[in-house]
């Protein structure tokens, strides 16, 4: 089966992850996958990823996060898709958008890579907003 958007399919599959507090999650992997992965693990939202390789096409493994003991409390409390196939979104380096009043971060894709607002602010580069998290 073909898959239209594949940002938000391997969103929903951690958003669905946490959900249920599993330890991993299994997404197809791509190398923008990848680099979204990375800014996640950077951003302290998920432990790690792999990248498996078996039978077929590559898979990431992403390790997910969750704080405290026994309720196991969940680190990333949000994901949302802000670009899409149909309605693409992109953002100045003046027009960043905030995430929960900096207490999230939104991932971009710029001319010089896949980076989180924070860093795409450092720099000065603007780009198109993949996502928010919180």
């Amino acid at each position: 089966m073909s898959v239209t958007d594949p940002i938000a399919d391997m969103l929903t599959r951690i958003r669905n992850a946490v959900m249920v507090k599993k330890d991993t999650v299994l997404v197809p992997s791509s190398r923008l996958k990848r680099a979204i992965a990375d800014v996640l693990v950077d951003e302290g939202y998920i432990g790690r990823s792999e990248l498996v390789e078996g039978e077929g096409f590559p898979v990431m493994r992403l390790y997910l996060k969750y704080d405290g003991g026994k309720d196991k409390e969940p680190v990333l409390r949000g994901l949302d898709r802000v670009s899409s196939p149909g309605r693409r979104v992109y953002a100045r380096r003046d027009q960043i958008p905030w995430v929960r009043a900096g207490m999230g971060t939104v991932i971009l894709s710029t001319s010089r890579g896949v980076m989180s607002g924070k860093q795409a602010r450092r720099l000065g580069v603007g780009g198109e907003v993949l996502c928010r998290i919180w």
